[in-house]
């Protein structure tokens, strides 16, 4: 077992966090502020719960947070915490949306730790991540407010270049990020998108790659320091 692995693992246990992953979201809460106090927050691929156990803290008793996940969370929200309502869906269908709008019509912050089962290929798993990634965005376009804030894994794949080129056009602000939380050997990277501009976020599919696909990827140097 690797030694980061262990620090953040104990670390999660004894802060009584259900997985690590929340300090991936600490970290760039930390340097970006993408959650204030009194957001509305979407949590795409909740379970176990952590990201929106501390989204529900950042946000405070005036915020809100909505977790979705096809596991069913059932985390208590933390002392002076945002209330946390836990929803079981598959976010590519129509009824996740129908549901999520009765707890809240527009979101300022949507946040996607959500991953695809992995088969061990690499080109395969990061087709079905870019495909969840996607779909994510297809509620951002329908749930995130003017302004709001957009976060989410993604694992490294040749597409990237070309969803990031997508981003840019829908937010002020893209940034690429590997938290120090993040497996060295993980092809995992965050996208952060801020400022959302409204309107139309993925370009229908005209039977090409948009410009610039196929370009690597920078990711934020600051960000990959250990």
């Amino acid at each position: 077992m690797r030694k980061v692995r262990d620090y953040y693992a104990v670390k999660a246990k004894k802060e009584q966090y259900p997985a690590r992953s929340v300090y991936k979201l600490e970290e760039v809460q930390e340097k970006y502020r993408l959650l204030r106090p009194g957001d509305s927050v979407l949590d795409i691929g909740c379970f176990p719960g952590s990201w929106s156990l501390f989204a529900g803290v950042a946000v405070g008793e005036k915020g809100l947070v909505v977790g979705v996940d096809l596991e069913q969370g059932r985390q208590a929200p933390r002392p002076g915490s945002a209330p946390i309502h836990w929803l079981r869906f598959d976010i590519g269908k129509a009824d996740c949306l129908v549901a999520i709008k009765k707890i809240r019509p527009a979101f300022k912050v949507i946040l996607c730790d959500i991953a695809p089962t992995t088969t061990g290929n690499r080109w395969s798993d990061a087709q079905q991540s870019l495909r969840l990634v996607q779909t994510s965005l297809q509620l951002a376009e329908t749930l995130l407010l003017p302004g709001g804030n957009y976060l989410t894994k993604i694992f490294q794949g040749e597409d990237v270049p070309a969803l990031l080129q997508e981003l840019r056009r829908a937010f002020v602000l893209v940034k690429v990020l590997k938290p120090r939380s993040s497996r060295i050997e993980s092809r995992e990277i965050f996208i952060l998108a801020m400022d959302y501009r409204g309107g139309e976020i993925i370009t229908p599919e005209d039977g090409g790659p948009p410009d610039g696909a196929g370009n690597s990827i920078d990711i934020a140097e600051s960000d990959t320091q250990r």
